[in-house]
């Protein structure tokens, strides 16, 4: 009996073990597994992060051509903006001698044309100036003057109906720039190498001369009994 008991108790212990040993086996079947499946994540994260740096490199490579492109657009920019300054200079300048050139030619006719609308001419001065304690100036195309007449003329190269509102305008505070005039009645007269009709006949309607081109000289484009306005 104490044998049977004894065999009995070794199968049992041998079928413990044998079962141990197969769960022990199927567990590290399993950490394997599980070890296998982590060395391929670790590969997928080993790839993602192999493409993730690739994408950084490309995206800095193309971050690099666009500050490339910016500095040359910059400096592209800068050359454009010297030529625009340039230009607009060489402009100004050319605008400033037509401007000249069409006072010059203004000018010399002012003597007769007024002398035979009865205001005899005394002086006749070109870019007159005057400026007030307030910062406020006026400049005066051409200024014919007598004892008695100031006239005044607003020369354009090409007049329009807001340049004979800007010269009402000037007339009007006239005598606030040029208190010496203070006395004398003071009257409105525009030029024109181009005069839009319009611009010509409000000029005449608000009581000013209108000055016109004609061949190499020039000419009063009012009606013999013109009668123009004073301040």
């Amino acid at each position: 009996m104490s044998n049977a008991t004894t065999f009995e108790n070794v199968w049992k212990l041998f079928q413990e073990t044998a079962a141990q040993m197969r769960e022990t086996d199927r567990k590290f079947q399993e950490t394997d597994r599980r070890i296998q499946e982590t060395s391929e994540q670790m590969r997928e994260t080993d790839r993602k992060i192999q493409e993730t740096a690739e994408q950084m490199r490309e995206t800095d490579r193309k971050f690099q051509e666009t500050d490339r492109r910016i500095q040359e657009t910059s400096e592209q920019m800068r050359e454009t903006d010297r030529l625009v300054k340039d230009v607009t200079r060489q402009v100004g300048n050319l605008s400033g001698k037509w401007g000249q050139f069409v006072e010059n030619l203004v000018a010399p006719g002012c003597r007769t044309l007024f002398a035979e609308r009865g205001i005899p001419v005394h002086q006749v001065h070109q870019r007159i100036r005057a400026n007030l304690d307030d910062g406020r100036n006026m400049e005066i195309d051409i200024l014919v003057v007598n004892t008695d007449v100031a006239v005044l003329v607003e020369v354009k190269s090409t007049l329009t109906v807001a340049d004979v509102r800007d010269h009402l305008n000037r007339l009007q505070q006239f005598k606030d720039f040029f208190p010496r005039y203070a006395d004398c009645q003071v009257v409105g007269a525009v030029a024109g190498i181009v005069t839009e009709d319009k611009a010509a006949q409000f000029a005449r309607n608000q009581g000013l001369f209108v000055i016109v081109q004609s061949g190499e000289t020039v000419a009063l484009a009012n009606e013999p009994e013109f009668e123009p306005r004073t301040w």
